[in-house]
């Protein structure tokens, strides 16, 4: 079965400008999880659906395997959902299953990825779809101050709470015909594919990519 992934990835950014191509532990952000994707033996095709000209150009410059897609001016508003560009990209490539993640995942793993491709496929068609989460073990409220996964009135020990898990938006894998039927990434059998923690940062403000900067340069130091 054929794999292709995709990452979109747009020029402008509301509240962290231009952090697609913000340089981040030494080159910049969207190197990192293109040289993951890459490195995912699972992968046949990498495919990069944008409307940004520093990323194209790095793109050409620094690999060269990688399809790129300009993401056509229709598809450019604030507004557009992801899943109407995702149904567009989807037409550029033929494959049977799509893999999607983002740019602002950097720590994401290829080792994580090909995990969760393997386990999909080998459970197929028992589930129809794939979508990575974060696992949380701690009291959470409803606004109006009910409580959601605890009992008030009990104290007990967080990690003896039942655990909540939070789509993180890392990872997703589904088919373009559920896509279109659903008009959604998530399918009616989906696999939630746990995920660690501190691969699971996506940058969506100034901390995030603070933080997930100094999460970088300690790993690489590791090795």
């Amino acid at each position: 079965m054929k794999l292709a992934a995709l990452v979109p990835m747009r020029h402008h950014s509301q509240r962290v400008p231009g952090k697609n191509y913000r340089p981040l532990a030494g080159k910049p952000l969207f190197h990192h999880i293109i040289e993951t994707l890459l490195a995912v033996p699972e992968i046949e095709t990498v495919m990069v659906d944008t409307d940004s000209e520093p990323v194209m150009d790095g793109m050409r410059q620094f690999f060269p395997t990688v399809k790129l897609i300009q993401r056509p001016k229709h598809l450019r508003a604030d507004d557009i959902p992801m899943n109407e560009i995702l149904l567009y990209d989807t037409a550029q490539v033929q494959a049977d299953f799509y893999l999607q993640t983002h740019s602002t995942n950097p720590l994401l793993k290829a080792e994580t990825i090909s995990r969760g491709v393997k386990t999909f496929f080998a459970e197929y068609p028992k589930y129809d779809s794939l979508f990575s989460v974060t696992r949380w073990q701690t009291r959470l409220y409803f606004q109006d101050g009910r409580a959601i996964n605890h009992n008030p009135l009990e104290l007990i020990q967080t990690q003896d709470l039942p655990p909540v898990y939070e789509e993180n938006s890392c990872l997703y894998l589904f088919t373009r015909e559920n896509l279109a039927r659903k008009r959604h990434r998530i399918g009616d059998k989906p696999f939630m594919l746990e995920i660690d923690k501190s691969e699971a940062w996506d940058i969506d403000e100034e901390l995030d990519f603070e933080i997930t900067d100094f999460l970088m340069k300690r790993r690489m130091n590791a090795k």
